[in-house]
């Protein structure tokens, strides 16, 4: 008796606990890519729990119709053939499972790393999100704004992330709003998101940089399209502006705040995409001298500029 009421009490307070909890993010999507990935991850769990279902179901049959009995001591079991049948379906299911989810993930995988269908008539927003430790960078090239560990975005437009690091590999990710992408050194990965609607989002660095990783986040604020124009004005008249001197301020390792700024650093220190993409091993004059003359850091700067940071 004594069991029985400790594994209801504990049902019960484990139900309360449950039902005081937040939706977890990725099962509220608020963008086309995250309600793809919701999608799929939620297939998935019902494939798994129809699998677990009739595993337990199957089990328990099998423990009611051939439990153990007495029996007389010379008792031996029959021998039993085995059965091409049931082989067959214990093998075949689940690779007909891993075939489905397969064809499945690859189909999400193009549309995801692509602009979102809903939007393919829209100019995309071009934002580079570059992380330091252990902050966030938000280039505006085509605004001529930056912005440090939040993000304006406009609701119903495309976006196209530009990710890079100036420190260790971390994981660029807004939940709501699509899956995580890596940002490293030297190189950029593209990322598509959107936001169907204004609202604000939870950002965060998903991969382990270092002490700062459990505050290395940011805060999205998606709005109208005219917002964020009036937004971008209001920003060009108030902000000051971008030097380098700032920005390499901001490249050492710590926290900051949120903070605003007319230019990017991109004009200074571009991107590692295109000519300035690559890294330049050995610590000769010449690798510095490219490593400067192509607005990359060179070996022998500080740790944060290149992998060697990590």
């Amino acid at each position: 008796m004594k069991k029985k009421w400790a594994i209801l009490t504990a049902s019960l307070s484990m139900a309360v606990i449950l039902a005081g909890c937040e939706p977890l993010l990725v099962f509220d999507p608020k963008g086309p890519q995250a309600q793809i990935q919701a999608k799929d991850i939620m297939l998935s769990i019902w494939i798994m729990s129809f699998i677990v279902i009739i595993v337990f179901a199957i089990l328990a049959y099998m423990l009611m119709k051939y439990h153990t009995s007495k029996q007389r001591p010379d008792y031996r079991p029959p021998y039993i053939e085995g059965s091409i049948l049931v082989e067959a379906i214990c093998v075949g299911i689940p690779v007909l499972i891993v075939i489905f989810l397969s064809i499945v993930s690859v189909q999400s995988n193009y549309k995801v790393e692509s602009t979102p269908a809903v939007y393919k008539d829209k100019e995309p927003l071009i934002i580079y999100a570059s992380t330091s430790n252990w902050k966030w960078h938000f280039s505006y090239p085509e605004e001529d704004i930056e912005t440090v560990n939040y993000l304006y975005i406009p609701a119903g437009r495309p976006l196209e992330f530009k990710l890079y690091s100036y420190g260790p590999i971390t994981s660029f990710w807004i939940p709501q709003l699509g899956g995580q992408k890596y940002a490293m050194a030297d190189m950029v990965n593209t990322l598509h998101l959107a936001a169907d609607a204004p609202g604000e989002f939870m950002g965060r660095n998903a991969n382990f940089n270092g002490k700062g990783f459990a505050e290395n986040t940011f805060n999205v604020t998606a709005m109208t399209q005219d917002k964020f124009d009036q937004w971008v004005k209001e920003v060009k008249e108030t902000a000051e502006p971008l030097t380098k001197e700032k920005f390499e301020a901001l490249l050492e390792p710590g926290h900051v705040g949120q903070s605003t700024y007319t230019g990017t650093h991109l004009t200074f220190l571009p991107a590692p995409e295109g000519e300035n993409g690559g890294h330049q091993h050995g610590s000769s004059k010449s690798n510095d001298s490219n490593n400067h003359s192509s607005g990359q850091p060179s070996n022998s700067d500080d740790g944060n500029f290149n992998h060697n940071s990590h």
